[in-house]
């Protein structure tokens, strides 16, 4: 008989934090609880129940632009769309000036936005699949167009007001106490969910994100499913303009910038890497959160606009180590 125990292994202390970093929504919700202390110490009241909502709403207006970049993310090929913020700013003028104040023009309002951002999302799923433009390219132009389309018609003056149907919406209490674009923003969580986890369509897009010549092989239509994720996003990033015309009653040439970078950011944060294939909105919606408070905190210390930004693209850097390597962290 042999007097040697059995040998006991265990999980390095390594292996165990990786395995935590690999859970981005767990991660990020533990941030989010971090920083309302940060911010509740920094300026009492910051974590009250008031402004938790406010910060919600804002939230909700960024959530909805990322959910169609998490699409076009999700689909490979290094996609991402740079237009969002251009479609976000014409769709708030669009939606303004078709409103002009009343609670009438809202039905031709929506109509008209998500008509226009499908027709530009149409145009970059053009040019990225049938003209074979890279994404970042094809995109980056597009939102050159929307700027200078955007100096033309009303060079930076402000245009448009919301309707007060279509403010109330947005700030007021809507459905027990909650307002109607948190619920609109829970909505197309679910359908998200809905499409990302239980339709062929959303199958698809994982398979194209995950391996885009196999699908193409196995019969998915790559370039009609491409192409409708560029749609999506512009639809989404079109109703995100029609709600910040409601926060804000009235929109500017450049509104819609400030979503870029931070779409972006929280599609990473949410476990979706930049090659595709991987991921889901959930995490998308907690980065959406966690941004919005660090920059509710940035703004409490007095970071001007450009720190923010220098922030913002420090925390996409950081997060591309964690999250965005895409098929050298999958499983």
């Amino acid at each position: 008989m042999s007097d040697s125990a059995p040998a006991t292994t265990s999980t390095p202390v390594s292996t165990r934090v990786a395995g935590f970093v690999k859970q981005p929504l767990i991660v990020a919700l533990i941030l989010i609880a971090a920083l309302l202390l940060l911010g509740e110490a920094l300026s009492p009241g910051f974590a009250s129940g008031q402004q938790i909502m406010r910060l919600l709403i804002v939230a909700a207006l960024l959530g909805i632009v990322a959910a169609g970049q998490n699409l076009v993310i999700l689909g490979g090929r290094e996609g991402i769309d740079l237009s969002v913020g251009g479609v976000v700013s014409l769709s708030a003028i669009i939606a303004g000036n078709l409103m002009a104040g009343e609670n009438s023009g809202i039905p031709l309002a929506i109509l008209g936005c998500i008509a226009t951002g499908a027709l530009f999302g149409l145009f970059n799923g053009i040019g990225v699949t049938l003209l074979r433009i890279p994404p970042l390219v094809m995109t980056l132009g597009m939102l050159g167009v929307l700027q200078g389309l955007l100096v033309v018609i009303r060079q930076g003056i402000p245009s448009g007001r919301a309707s007060p149907g279509l403010a109330n919406f947005v700030s007021q209490p809507f459905l027990f106490g909650i307002p109607g674009i948190l619920w609109l923003w829970i909505a197309i969580g679910l359908v998200m969910a809905f499409l990302l986890g239980r339709t062929v369509f959303g199958h698809r897009i994982y398979a194209i994100g995950s391996n885009e010549q196999a699908a193409f092989m196995a019969g998915v239509p790559v370039k009609a499913v491409r192409i409708a994720l560029f749609v999506l996003s512009g639809i989404f990033a079109a109703i995100a303009g029609i709600c910040l015309l409601g926060y804000s009653g009235s929109s500017f040439a450049n509104v819609g910038e400030q979503y870029m970078l931070p779409s972006i950011i929280a599609v990473v944060f949410g476990g979706t890497p930049l090659s595709g294939g991987k991921g889901g909105y959930t995490g998308t919606m907690a980065g959406a959160l966690l941004l919005v408070i660090l920059q509710s905190i940035l703004v409490t210390i007095n970071i001007d606009e450009s720190g923010r930004q220098m922030v913002f693209g420090i925390t996409l850097l950081v997060l591309m180590l964690f999250y965005g390597r895409g098929r050298s962290m999958r499983a």
